[in-house]
């Protein structure tokens, strides 16, 4: 196990003079060897259990460079069972070209990544995707069971052929994400929260053991916020698999996740919520200062430098696992 995931949870309160034990994903970065607190508390334990089991995933010393521009390097992490982790920073950081390297549609440029010590390929049934939230046109004639059975059948077009086996299926994941009412509606007529509920009966199709979430609280209200992340986390706890969320903001999750990956600068921070949202950690990560703010359990980022979106398009082929 690497030394980041064998670090005892700190208290990490704001203005703590000693540094955090979290695995700096900067070039030429080692991991530190502070002494352990064994009275810290922590946000959340219930992916504990799972940290002595076999990595889900592994990132070895990992860089990702992007149509001339390298997005992070000297990622090394391991992934467990049953984590929740959620990935932050800000926009064009490189955190949905993060998942896409485990989907197999980006290529590392160095090191290396394995789920379940196996190559990542493209289509492998054991990762679940949730997309970037869009709003599907209102003319879409393709139901909410529609969409869900793609999943079932593991087809890009189509519905396939059907079957009672398949519907029944179908009917178990919706009525899962608590879609059946709307099972028959096109996915077009369905409201922002009710698409990523369909989204998420159609990821948990092929049963898998990592859930990949890109922004699925985007264009939500609180409300519904609440309701995903609830769906989500439920999901985790019942079924075991490992949950990776991109995020703009880490206050809907802050109770519920175990670790979180802050992409910035071309590094990545890893480490619980106390360990890495520090007013020192993120203002050495951003070679600026940035103020880490708590306020009635919530946690608000001050002077952290926006990025310009960096379309993906810039990519080249042979970056790009066709």
């Amino acid at each position: 196990m690497s030394s980041q995931d064998a670090t005892p949870h700190s208290t990490g309160a704001p203005g703590t003079p000693t540094p955090p034990e979290v695995a700096d994903a900067a070039p030429g970065s080692q991991h530190g060897a502070g002494a352990p607190d064994p009275t810290a508390s922590t946000v959340r334990t219930a992916a504990a259990p799972a940290l002595g089991r076999p990595a889900l995933v592994s990132y070895s010393d990992a860089e990702l460079t992007l149509g001339g521009r390298t997005l992070w390097s000297h990622l090394s992490v391991d992934i467990h069972p049953g984590e929740f982790i959620a990935i932050l920073g800000a926009n064009g950081a490189g955190k949905t070209s993060l998942l896409r390297t485990l989907l197999g549609e980006y290529t590392l440029s160095a090191g290396q990544v394995r789920i379940f010590g196996d190559e990542v390929r493209r289509g492998d049934a054991r990762i679940g995707y949730v997309p970037q939230q869009t709003l599907a046109d209102p003319g879409l004639p393709l139901r909410a069971r529609d969409l869900v059975a793609m999943g079932v059948d593991g087809r890009n077009w189509g519905t396939g052929l059907p079957s009672r086996a398949r519907r029944t299926r179908v009917a178990e994941l919706l009525a899962a994400v608590g879609a059946t009412r709307y099972a028959k509606t096109p996915v077009g007529l369905l409201s922002g929260g009710e698409q990523q509920r369909v989204r998420m009966a159609q990821a948990l199709a092929g049963d898998p053991a990592l859930l990949l979430c890109d922004e699925p609280l985007l264009s939500l209200d609180v409300r519904r916020q609440a309701e995903i992340i609830d769906l989500i986390d439920s999901q985790r706890a019942q079924r075991g698999f490992a949950v990776l969320m991109v995020t703009h903001d880490v206050n809907p999750v802050l109770d519920r996740i175990d670790r979180v990956m802050y992409v910035a600068n071309g590094r990545i921070r890893v480490g619980t919520v106390d360990e890495v949202m520090r007013s020192e950690v993120l203002s050495s990560l951003y070679g600026s200062e940035v103020d880490v703010i708590r306020e009635k359990g919530r946690v608000f980022v001050a002077g952290a430098p926006e990025h310009r979106h960096h379309p993906e398009a810039t990519t080249t082929s042979a970056e790009v696992k066709r």
